[in-house]
């Protein structure tokens, strides 16, 4: 019986001390990086001014005060008790002889854009194609910089902020591995907001923004679309919104343009789902293709409430004699991006609702 006693006790304190050791482990990870980046003073309590001249890559420029290189300089503030002043750099402007005379402390620059370059040293890479870049004599600053950079980039945090920014969540791949959380984007706020006016669940909005830019602000097509929901300049000047680098204002542009085109289908006894597939097939092909598409329906006695029903007449759109029906005004529609956009909107909706189950 003291036996069976003795044993039970030591494989309480066993499991007693498994736990501290696991809820310790990462606040000594944490320390570390700390206590690494202050082994000495080359920041400390100083005032540090860094240009990013990354362009649009993850929020670089248009004065966005939001996105990757703006978080990792607060947190490299933060850990160096320094404060970070932070320039974005303009088409023309050369900061490389700024950081050569002192004006400029730090550059965060393209990697090819920079390296051998006289006079200039680059510290550790964050990723395959950017580093922080200082004057060469400036060799404490650097010792610094790596320090905090090799801790920085082997922790979660950074992990997250990566993920947070670069768009490498996929909503597809987590839901398939069962993953639940409360959100799927740093701008599910917005998506709330602007999807409540549209009468639609925030989710199916999220859906459209990550089929159309992956949650990346900067993401441009090559026929001009802009931002998170990709919407073209023209459009934009249409609702009044001046900058669609802006994520509110191009939140509001586009959903402003589906809510003109939903119009369109109301009162027509589409069912919620049904409506919000045309609306985004009108989104992406334009309203004109989509009313073409649904004349030619009617004209051969098909359901023209059904997105299911048009997509089986589009074949016959693209055939020649479709251009001699008197209900087709634009022509040939080949309409495969189309069907495509749709069927993936759904997919993803689907798997956003399954990582967030509540609405």
């Amino acid at each position: 019986m003291m036996r069976l006693k003795e044993k039970t006790e030591r494989r309480l304190k066993y499991v007693l001390v498994s736990l501290m050791i696991i809820c310790i482990t990462p606040l000594c990870e944490r320390g570390r990086m700390l206590n690494g980046a202050h082994s000495n003073d080359a920041f400390s309590g100083k005032d540090i001014t860094c240009v990013i001249d990354l362009g649009d890559d993850m929020y670089g420029g248009h004065g966005l005060e939001t996105g990757f290189c703006y978080e990792l300089l607060g947190r490299f503030a933060e850990d160096n008790r320094c404060n970070v002043n932070i320039i974005t750099s303009g088409k023309n402007d050369n900061y490389l002889d700024s950081l050569r005379n002192g004006k400029v402390d730090i550059v965060i620059t393209h990697i090819d854009d920079i390296q051998d370059t006289e006079g200039i040293e680059l510290s550790r890479k964050f990723n395959s194609c950017s580093a922080w870049a200082v004057a060469s004599e400036r060799e404490a600053e650097l010792r610094q910089m790596n320090i905090w950079i090799s801790h920085m980039t082997e922790s979660a945090e950074y992990e997250g902020i990566e993920r947070k920014y670069t768009g490498s969540f996929n909503p597809i791949k987590r839901a398939e591995k069962g993953i639940r959380a409360k959100n799927v984007s740093p701008y599910d706020d917005l998506l709330k907001k602007y999807a409540k006016d549209l009468g639609w669940d925030w989710r199916m909005l999220a859906a459209v923004v990550y089929q159309e830019s992956k949650f990346s602000i900067n993401s441009k097509s090559f026929r001009g679309a802009q931002g998170l929901m990709q919407v073209m300049p023209g459009t934009a000047r249409y609702y009044n919104v001046d900058d669609l680098l802006d994520p509110e204002k191009n939140l509001q542009a586009g959903t402003r343009h589906l809510k003109r085109l939903q119009k369109q289908f109301s009162g027509e006894g589409l069912d919620q789902m049904e409506m919000v597939k045309f609306t985004l097939a009108a989104y992406n092909a334009g309203e004109g293709r989509i009313a073409d598409c649904r004349n030619f329906a009617a004209s051969q006695q098909i359901d023209t409430t059904r997105w299911g029903e048009i997509v089986r007449i589009i074949p016959l759109m693209r055939e020649d004699s479709i251009l001699e029906n008197e209900n087709v005004k634009l022509g040939k529609f080949q309409g495969y991006e189309t069907i495509a956009y749709i069927d993936s909107i759904m997919e993803l909706y689907d798997a956003i609702c399954r990582i967030c189950p509540e609405a």
